[in-house]
């Protein structure tokens, strides 16, 4: 079950998504004690986009933040999950990221996921999950403070800025970054997507032309 529809449902925390289609689909991976505003503010703000969420998870069955909020929509297990299914990827901080680096699915989940090329955010101690999969080593980021030297030692340029970008990473530091981390997210995303119609739109119109002068 992605984001619902159903003005009715019983998880009070439940994001409830315009009807119609979709504007696509961004997976959120993370674990129990995850911090509470960096998991839910985009949560929220991903599904006001039109986008459904899906909340990858250990057990699939409920994500309970540190400070205790909970949901139990939209939660699916990590195992089976596959990358191709899913146009972006974040990673919120919190104390969930100390568990997934140690799960092979996530890790997996992840790596499969930067092959695809598209985007993935993490926040605060989001990117050890990068690190753990071998993701950074060249790379320009940021992360909370704590985590700083373990971002150099993995290879990373780190950066104390509000939000780095460099590829299909970006990056943030704390809560109060996330509205600007989320702003260019979702603009680059909304970016990634109308190149991807209009390539889409071009090989359909190659192929029924080449079709016309057989």
């Amino acid at each position: 079950m992605t984001t619902t529809t159903d003005f009715a449902v019983a998880d009070n925390r439940a994001a409830i998504r315009k009807s119609g289609l979709p504007t696509g689909r961004i997976a959120i991976l993370t674990a129990d004690r995850v911090e509470d505003v960096e998991f839910f503010y985009p949560y929220y703000r991903f599904t006001e986009a039109g986008y459904d969420v899906d909340v990858l998870a250990p057990g699939g069955a409920e994500v309970t933040g540190y400070k205790g909020l909970a949901l139990r929509t939209g939660v699916q297990p990590i195992d089976g999950a596959r990358a191709a299914d899913y146009d972006a990827l974040f990673i919120p901080g919190g104390l969930a990221p100390s568990e997934l680096r140690e799960l092979p699915a996530a890790i997996d989940f992840v790596s499969d996921f930067a092959a695809t090329g598209r985007l993935i955010g993490a926040v605060c101690h989001g990117p050890q999950v990068l690190i753990s999969a071998g993701l950074v080593d060249g790379r320009r980021m940021t992360s909370w403070k704590d985590v700083a030297p373990e971002v150099r030692a993995a290879g990373a340029e780190y950066v104390d800025e509000p939000v780095v970008e460099d590829g299909q990473f970006i990056t943030a530091r704390k809560p109060g970054d996330m509205p600007l981390e989320l702003a260019r997210f979702l603009e680059r995303l909304a970016a990634e997507k109308e190149q991807s119609t209009q390539k889409a739109d071009e090989n359909e119109k190659t192929e029924t032309e080449g079709a016309s002068h057989e």
